[in-house]
């Protein structure tokens, strides 16, 4: 009788247990499905530069981000930039005369810092300038394969490829290293803020500097860049190519 009674209170508690999983797990799936559809449509609405000035990822969206930039998603919404990017470059009629010009940003868009991302939060952490010169200062960014891929067919085809970053002049030297480092070689230059240009927004800055080169004579007929400021403005590239950054904005 005893042993009777102990295995109908062990199908009792089961049963509640059982019953506690299926009431409470559904909640918790439908918190993270909710959280992932406004997460997907959060990142939509600022790669398509709807959301205007944002300074950090929504709190809800940090796995999201993480996930994303981690994940397969990330390399292969970058394949498809540089193949797009590739299959207009194709059609350019190269003159032959070395003024058909390419530009490419840096930062997300040449090399990644995803592993200086991965230590401070993967964008949920207000900038700190400091401690991101201080991985600058390193030179171990590494190159996104699929922009490397696109910057060594470009140069193949006859582009000359500019190298147009925010980055300050006295990076220079670690920029370049970082660069080689990386892979990429043979620029025809490598354009960073100088005296003058400092707290210039980067839309402005980068607008002045692609005039610049269609002063010297250059056709800019594609440019890259992680940022809608890498690409409007004034003196814009024929066609313009926006690599996914879901984890920083820059105006």
């Amino acid at each position: 009788m005893a042993s009777l009674h102990a295995i109908l209170l062990c199908l009792i508690f089961t049963t509640v247990v059982s019953q506690s999983i299926i009431q409470i797990s559904p909640d918790h799936r439908k918190i993270r499905i909710d959280d992932d559809i406004y997460c997907e449509s959060w990142r939509f609405s600022i790669e398509t530069n709807d959301a205007g000035y944002w300074s950090t990822i929504p709190e809800r969206c940090l796995r999201f981000v993480q996930d994303y930039m981690t994940g397969d998603r990330y390399r292969y919404d970058s394949e498809l930039v540089a193949e797009n990017s590739l299959k207009f470059a194709k059609t350019v009629e190269i003159s032959g005369n070395g003024s058909d010009a390419w530009v490419f940003d840096i930062d997300e868009t040449l090399l990644s810092n995803l592993p200086y991302y991965e230590l401070n939060g993967f964008g949920s952490e207000k900038f700190d300038e400091e401690t991101f010169d201080s991985w600058v200062d390193l030179a171990e960014a590494p190159a996104l394969p699929a922009s490397l891929s696109l910057y060594k067919e470009l140069k193949q085809l006859g582009f000359k490829i500019f190298l147009l970053t925010g980055r300050s002049e006295y990076q220079r030297n670690v920029t370049e290293k970082n660069l080689l480092y990386a892979g990429f070689t043979g620029w025809e230059g490598l354009i960073l803020r100088g005296p003058s240009d400092q707290g210039n927004p980067a839309i402005v800055y980068k607008s002045e500097k692609r005039a610049e080169l269609q002063n010297e004579g250059y056709k800019i007929h594609g440019s890259s860049g992680d940022q809608w400021s890498d690409l409007l403005g004034f003196a814009v590239a024929r066609r313009s190519f926006k690599l996914p950054n879901p984890m920083y904005y820059i105006s």
